[in-house]
């Protein structure tokens, strides 16, 4: 009989948080109002063991990472820049938001976080961490899989799941 085996680890350290400011726009052509939430972040790989340390990651690195991405959020307004219903535009200390032409928010450009994704739902904000942990560590770790989690309030929370070859 043969068997086969993979390693996962998980890091989903209780400071892996930020609090940020965020609208979507809805169905129906709407825009919500603006509001926060205390978000959470986590991540779990699925990879090789490497030859020399006898570990898939090291967690040190990997919660130092998580950390600053989730600080490059900490305490910021996240705006989505590929969204077809939105204009932001920042013009010097300042950006603004039009959506469907009208300008609805301006924010000083250093309360503003601006992504490259099409609305800031939960899970394109884990995507987006995802993919940004997937580009520092692809060379790195020999990765199977890479999962981000991102809760927004207590119970509500979503998942986005890499699977490579």
């Amino acid at each position: 009989m043969s068997t086969r085996g993979t390693f996962s680890v998980a890091v989903t350290k209780e400071d892996l948080v930020f609090a940020a400011a965020h609208f979507i726009t809805l169905p129906g052509h709407r825009c919500e109002a603006l509001h926060g939430h205390n978000y959470r972040a986590g991540v779990t790989l699925e990879g090789a063991l490497d030859p020399e340390t006898w570990f898939v990651v090291d967690f040190l690195a990997l919660k130092r990472l998580m950390k600053r991405l989730t600080d490059e959020l900490d305490h910021r307004v996240l705006l989505p820049t590929q969204n077809p219903k939105l204009a932001i535009v920042q013009t010097g200390d300042r950006v603004t938001v039009r959506f469907d032409g009208i300008e609805r928010y301006a924010f000083p450009a250093g309360d503003c976080v601006l992504l490259p994704i099409p609305n800031t739902t939960v899970e394109l904000l884990a995507q987006h961490l995802a993919q940004r942990v997937r580009d520092e560590l692809v060379r790195t770790v020999r990765l199977h899989s890479l999962e981000v989690g991102v809760e927004e309030n207590f119970g509500q929370s979503a998942r986005y799941r890499e699977v490579f070859d």
